[in-house]
């Protein structure tokens, strides 16, 4: 799944070194909408900071036996966001997902598209037995697509993150692969 077209609109695709700059620009121009939930925010500073971030997935993707673990979200020829497994572990067969999305790009239903690819990628391509969430207890728009797509909450974390300058509660949520088939969006 090098590149996975989701329709006209929406493609998955791994990144390049190539994608550094208008991915730091897309990174920069949503800073301040993302710094509410992403703690790492203030770590990108620079396009190498980013190149090294796509170094990175890169060489995840060497070690992951050719499978990829993250993607770039495409909508309609631009990079508006990244979605992919922030953990594999192929022992347990469980991986859990991280995203987001650029602020220009919220409201289009990109996300949805996306998130749908990577459950069936998880399932059916990485061969998958859970696919688990993490998401801030407060943030509305990331806990609503685990929900939308029959993810059950499983456990309430207290204080599970830090966020610049306070803690934030998280909720776990889990999807096993025998329920992929009642998922009805």
């Amino acid at each position: 799944m090098l590149i996975h077209r989701i329709d006209g609109e929406v493609s998955l695709r791994m990144f390049n070194e190539s994608d550094a700059e208008e991915f730091y620009n897309l990174t920069i121009s949503s800073k301040d909408y993302l710094r509410e939930w992403l703690g790492w925010l203030d770590y990108i500073e620079s396009i190498e900071d980013t190149t090294q971030n796509i170094k990175t997935r890169l060489k995840a993707f060497a070690e992951n036996g050719g499978y990829p673990k993250s993607f770039a979200i495409i909508y309609k020829g631009d990079i508006a966001g990244t979605i992919g497994f922030n953990t594999l572990n192929k022992n347990d067969k469980m991986g859990d997902i991280g995203y987001w999305l650029g602020k220009d790009f919220q409201g289009k239903g990109i996300m949805t598209r996306a998130f749908m690819a990577i459950i069936d990628y998880g399932f059916n391509e990485l061969g998958l037995n859970r696919i688990e969430i993490s998401v801030a207890t407060d943030n509305k728009k990331s806990r609503a697509l685990p929900e939308r797509f029959g993810f059950k909450v499983e456990a309430e974390l207290r204080q599970a993150e830090w966020l610049y300058d306070h803690y934030v509660d998280h909720v776990i949520y889990g999807l096993l692969a025998e329920e992929i088939e009642k998922i009805h969006v």
